[in-house]
């Protein structure tokens, strides 16, 4: 009879970094730059500017997807931050942010690769869209089919930062998306660039223990 492999065993490099950067990914001044322009400007067109900018919007649901709120609640804690910095900037209303993140060209920062050019890798996830509850399905019975979408993912090989982001019918194949990645989708895209800061902050540093 064959023995298996034995499994690979890998230890942390850097624990004690990598411990910093777990304990400021809570840290609210990692997400707040008093500096930002909070505002929107003109655009040059005609009709009347938006009153906020795109970042202010982007923050507002960067605060949303951190702390899963609904909009609502989201303009509350915004409104408290604001506050407590000192800063007297009217808030955005629930209203606003539901119709701007429809249309919001998310910024996903990313620390750039060094050497000859990008190495993307690209891979996909499946995410349920619609469905009933466990236990309403199995009391009642199930009203709708189970709809499901896939998530496909571009990824820095080197940073392992994400770089693009799509979503498209579960039949759809990696290899078909590459071309599209750069067509965006906001909730995704401002949960992209959350994931992107605290890797920024820092990641471990994994070897093989022999």
């Amino acid at each position: 009879m064959t023995e298996k492999p034995k499994k690979a065993k890998y230890k942390t490099t850097n624990w004690g970094s990598y411990n910093a950067a777990l304990k400021a990914r809570g840290s609210l001044l990692v997400w707040f730059d008093k500096d930002m322009d909070w505002f929107g400007k003109p655009n040059g067109r005609r009709g009347r500017n938006e009153r906020f900018s795109d970042a202010a919007i982007q923050f507002c649901l960067s605060i949303k997807s951190l702390f899963g709120l609904a909009l609502r609640q989201t303009t509350g804690m915004v409104q408290s931050l604001l506050k407590l910095a000192g800063l007297d900037w009217e808030t955005p209303d629930y209203s606003t942010l539901c119709r701007r993140q429809n249309r919001l060209a998310v910024v996903i920062a990313f620390t750039g690769s060094t050497g000859t050019g990008l190495h993307l890798l690209v891979d996909s996830t499946g995410i349920k869209m619609l469905g009933e509850g466990e236990w309403k399905r199995k009391k009642h019975g199930a009203e709708y089919r189970h709809q499901w979408r896939k998530v496909h993912l571009g990824i820095d090989a080197q940073t392992l930062e994400i770089r693009a982001i799509e979503v498209t019918d579960n039949a759809v194949g990696d290899p078909t998306m590459l071309p599209e990645l750069l067509n965006q989708i906001v909730e995704l895209q401002v949960r992209s660039a959350v994931l992107n800061r605290f890797t920024k902050l820092g990641r471990p540093v994994t070897v093989a223990v022999a």
